[in-house]
C-alpha cells in the first residue's frame, strides 16, 4: 500500500509541471511569461515550471510560449517558443485540460544562442 501511495504521489508531481532543454547566452537571465527561470548554462540546461494555458498553442509566431532574454537589466531577445498539448493534462483533476493543457516539447532543444528551436 505504501509503495501505490509513493507511485500516486510521483505521478501527481509530474502532472503538474512541465520540462523544457535550453541553451542560453552566457551571463543571460530567462523569462518566460514574465517569470524568471533559472538555467545551469554548464549542465543539462533544463527549466521545469508549471504547464501553460491554451494561449500558448500554436506555432510562432502566432502562438507559443513568450520568452525574453536579459543581461544587465536590458532584454537582449524575446520571442516565442513552440509548445506541445500534455495529454496527461486529460486525466489531471479538476479540469487541467482546461487550464493547463500546454507545456514545453521534451522531444527539442530552444537554442536561444542560435535562434532554433529544434
Amino acid at each position: 500500500m505504501k509503495k501505490l501511495y509513493i507511485v500516486l504521489v510521483l505521478s501527481m508531481m509530474a502532472g503538474c509541471s512541465t520540462t523544457g532543454h535550453f541553451k542560453v547566452p552566457e551571463s543571460s537571465s530567462l523569462y518566460i511569461y514574465q517569470r524568471p527561470q533559472p538555467v545551469d548554462v554548464k549542465a543539462s540546461g533544463e527549466v521545469t515550471t508549471q504547464p501553460f494555458f491554451w494561449t500558448a498553442a500554436g506555432m510562432p509566431p502566432g502562438g507559443g510560449i513568450p520568452y525574453r532574454l536579459e543581461q544587465n537589466g536590458q532584454t537582449v531577445k524575446e520571442g516565442k517558443l513552440r509548445t506541445k498539448f500534455r495529454p496527461v493534462s486529460l486525466f489531471w483533476p479538476p479540469f487541467a485540460a482546461i487550464y493547463w493543457p500546454m507545456g514545453f516539447n521534451p522531444d527539442i532543444t530552444y537554442d536561444l544562442v542560435n535562434d532554433t528551436q529544434e
